[in-house]
């Protein structure tokens, strides 16, 4: 028979579909797999309705074979096959698609699985083959064929002998190029790592001869090399299998092998959902952050499957970034591809699955930190400010998502406490959640601002990640009482009694406030009396607005140089203190030295807060001007 073209615009599109649709040569036996696998499926499908045509699906199979002096791959099935017709319809017309005309005639009530609905699949082998030759056999016919192709020229249909019904594809490998290995694909191993990769769930065996070593029975004998037909494929996906039905180790080993981890994970989630997306889910949250979690070489995303078939990996779009440490996989029979299969469409169906993952994801922590907080609090020490970060993402659009999932250290027993459980135990009439910053809680204690506080045993939270009050600062509140650092603006501690007795000694004292103020005061707003210390001589606290804690976290920023932010400061001093008394003999008797007073404090503050001061020099030669007056 002589050449046939194409029936569409063959070589502008042929070669779209190999070079440009696909991104990765090896997809192309993914799709062949799928193919072999529908015509396994209409074949059982027609055996169900014609007695005659019925077969065991237990015989039905999928044969891989490689040869290396022909250089071909040929994948044999035993499906529904082609007549000639078919042939032309479904391998002459690129783009049109058997398995969506068969699948559109099934009704609802019989429906079944069809992978390939593109009709593009089968064309990916041209990415690898220069000629493809498929021999075949209807399963209603008596007659066999051959389709050969070598691409953009067009295609022959010739009639052969065949005995037995179904498909056989032969792909003639190219020669390797500089940028392209094709001989990579007849190694028995590459094939059964790309069988692995995104066939391991097709429904039916896959199955090829493999060579294997027998050792030498006796010493002195060589080793023996034999062939044995192996199934690459593993067919039942443990996420479809009924849950009751799989142990902890099967989900253990499952993830440790699938996501290359050789630590159990701290939780599974399997579940199935039925709705608007329908789909499978098999989620697992990691015993243990990854080295480089926190990095930007981290790729977070879930893997995706439809109808069992490998899609994508690490799909981001199908998981917030502030859970990006589940791993897992999710498939689903809904969602919409590109045609290609190889990316998804972004659609309202995408949308609806990932608002639903996230649902779970949510539902699942809060039940573990409900039922078992132990673990929580571990998971937490592992992926908590991954959570935190995501309370100030978006401009805080998710925080009310994740504020009681949230978990900070507190002054009461210095253990983890969630925000509904410090509101919880406020104290009658306390409006606020007070919150403490610094690098260690060892140095939060220490801090002169918090010794009061505690005295009225006030519970403080200790925020020591750099992320803890940024985040905060876009929740604002929970349960209506707003949070307040303890060095930032008035506290509110005092009883109008006490108002009054430091408002009468701000009075009192404020032209020896003015002076201290003077020599400092391009570094402070102004100088004035504590209502919040105790036993410490001083304390720098900041306005409302940019903390002094946000000011040291935003000066390590990359471009901190060029967009200096700098917290409104306040230096408070104890009138209780018996530095107060010197100072105000000071400015009675010797006011020359007020300025190395008031210099000496502000540093001294600075010095507490963690601050580096201007000029160490100067600050040491103060103190020892005054130790030797």
């Amino acid at each position: 028979m002589s050449k046939v073209q194409f029936k569409t615009e063959s070589k502008r599109l042929l070669d779209l579909f190999t070079n440009s649709i696909y991104t990765h040569p090896d997809i192309f036996l993914r799709e062949v797999i799928s193919n072999a696998s529908d015509a396994l499926d209409k074949r059982f499908y027609l055996g169900l309705n014609n007695p005659e045509l019925s077969v065991d699906k237990g015989d039905l199979h999928i044969q891989i074979d490689i040869n290396k002096e022909a250089r071909t791959i040929t994948i044999t099935d035993n499906g529904i096959g082609m007549n000639k017709e078919d042939l032309e319809n479904n391998l002459g017309t690129i783009a049109k698609s058997g398995s969506l005309d068969f699948k559109n005639k099934v009704s609802e009530e019989e429906e079944i699985d069809i992978i390939g609905q593109f009709g593009v699949g089968f064309y990916s082998s041209f990415m690898v083959a220069k000629k493809i030759i498929v021999e075949t056999k209807q399963a209603e016919s008596d007659k066999a064929y051959a389709w050969i192709s070598e691409g953009e020229e067009g295609y022959e249909i010739t009639e052969i002998m065949k005995d037995s019904i179904g498909s056989k594809l032969i792909l003639e490998l190219k020669e390797n190029t500089e940028n392209n290995n094709y001989d990579k694909y007849l190694e028995e191993y590459e094939i059964k790592q790309l069988v692995k990769k995104y066939s391991d769930y097709v429904r039916y065996p896959i199955n090829m001869y493999v060579t294997k070593t027998e050792p030498a029975e006796k010493e002195g004998e060589e080793a023996k090399e034999i062939t044995e037909l192996e199934t690459l494929n593993s067919m039942v996906p443990l996420w479809k299998r009924n849950k009751k039905d799989i142990n902890d180790e099967e989900y253990n080993e499952f993830y440790k092998g699938k996501f290359m981890d050789w630590q159990d994970p701290a939780k599974v989630i399997h579940y199935s959902v039925e709705g608007n997306v329908s789909y499978t889910g098999l989620l697992f949250i990691p015993s243990q952050a990854p080295m480089n979690f926190y990095s930007q070489d981290f790729e977070p995303g879930i893997q995706l499957y439809s109808k069992g078939v490998f899609i994508q990996d690490k799909v981001k779009d199908l998981i917030p970034d502030y859970f990006k440490f589940v791993k897992g996989l999710i498939d689903s029979n809904d969602i919409s591809l590109n045609i290609s299969r190889e990316m998804l469409q972004q659609d309202h169906q995408l949308k609806l699955l990932a608002k639903s993952i996230e649902k779970k994801i949510k539902s699942n922590l809060e039940i573990m930190l409900k039922n078992d907080r132990q673990a929580y609090e571990e998971f937490f020490n592992n992926f908590g400010l991954q959570l935190k970060y995501g309370l100030y993402q978006d401009y805080g659009m998710n925080a009310d998502k994740l504020k009681d999932l949230v978990l900070f250290k507190s002054s009461k027993e210095e253990k983890y406490v969630t925000l509904k459980e410090y509101v919880e135990r406020m104290q009658e009439g306390q409006e606020k959640i007070y919150y403490a910053t610094g690098e260690s809680i060892e140095k939060i204690k220490a801090l002169p601002q918090i010794e009061r506080l505690l005295d009225k045993d006030f519970e403080v939270l200790y925020f020591t990640e750099n992320v803890d009050e940024f985040a905060i600062q876009f929740m604002r509140a929970y349960d209506e009482k707003e949070f307040k650092s303890i060095n930032q603006g008035d506290l509110d501690l005092d009883s109008e009694e006490e108002k009054e007795e430091t408002k009468k000694t701000s009075e009192e004292n404020k032209d020896l406030l003015a002076a201290l103020a003077k020599p400092i005061s391009d570094e402070v707003k102004e100088v004035r009396i504590s209502s919040r210390l105790k036993s410490h001589p001083v304390c720098l606290i900041s306005e409302d607005g940019i903390s002094i804690e946000m000011e040291k976290v935003l000066a390590q920023a990359p471009d901190a140089a060029s967009n200096q932010v700098k917290a409104t400061k306040v230096l408070e001093i104890n009138p209780n203190h018996e530095i107060f008394t010197t100072l105000k003999n000071v400015y009675e008797t010797k006011p020359e030295l007020i300025d190395d007073y008031a210099e000496i404090l502000y540093d001294q503050a600075l010095l507490i807060e963690g601050l580096s001061i201007k000029d160490p020099v100067a600050y040491a030669n103060r103190v020892i001007k005054l130790m030797t007056k």
